[in-house]
């Protein structure tokens, strides 16, 4: 599965995960599962609410170093074990959120073996809020969740 990329708004994580797509999935969609490692350590998720569809709300709130912050969005698609795209320039509802800052799109693939080739693109509305998550640690942030996410989903198999 393929996306359009634009390199200047376009941030990108490419990792093969040792583990099958079909957890990776249900790790993404299923709040008991997210909450585990979907913030770098110590920092951690304090409420989580999905309604994995397009229009269901995508809400996760987590604290970091003692400061709650709340993501509120929404889904726009949704392919089982294959692809999920959600974004927080709207909310529950088709509710506009007054400062958007991206649109995430992941997809799964499988690749043999019980492995993923999992991709993560964290879609900016402009190059400056790109460069702005870049330099916030989008690359080892958004890499660590991943290492959290495979050391996770192993011990689901």
């Amino acid at each position: 599965m393929t996306v359009d990329l634009n390199p200047e708004t376009d941030l990108v994580l490419v990792r093969e995960i040792n583990a099958p797509r079909e957890i990776l999935y249900t790790c993404w969609t299923t709040p008991e599962h997210l909450v585990h490692w979907f913030v770098p350590k110590p920092h951690k998720v304090t409420a989580c609410e999905l309604d994995v569809r397009p229009g269901g709300k995508c809400n996760t709130t987590f604290e970091v170093d003692g400061t709650e912050m709340a993501n509120n969005g929404v889904y726009l698609e949704v392919i089982p074990n294959e692809k999920l795209v959600f974004t927080d320039t709207y909310t529950e509802g088709w509710k506009p959120n007054p400062e958007p800052f991206m649109t995430a799109i992941l997809t799964f693939e499988d690749i043999g073996n019980g492995r993923t080739r999992y991709t993560a693109v964290a879609r900016h509305r402009s190059k400056e809020t790109a460069e702005s998550h870049k330099q916030m640690g989008f690359y080892d942030g958004w890499g660590t969740v991943v290492t959290q996410l495979e050391e996770y989903a192993q011990g689901l198999k």
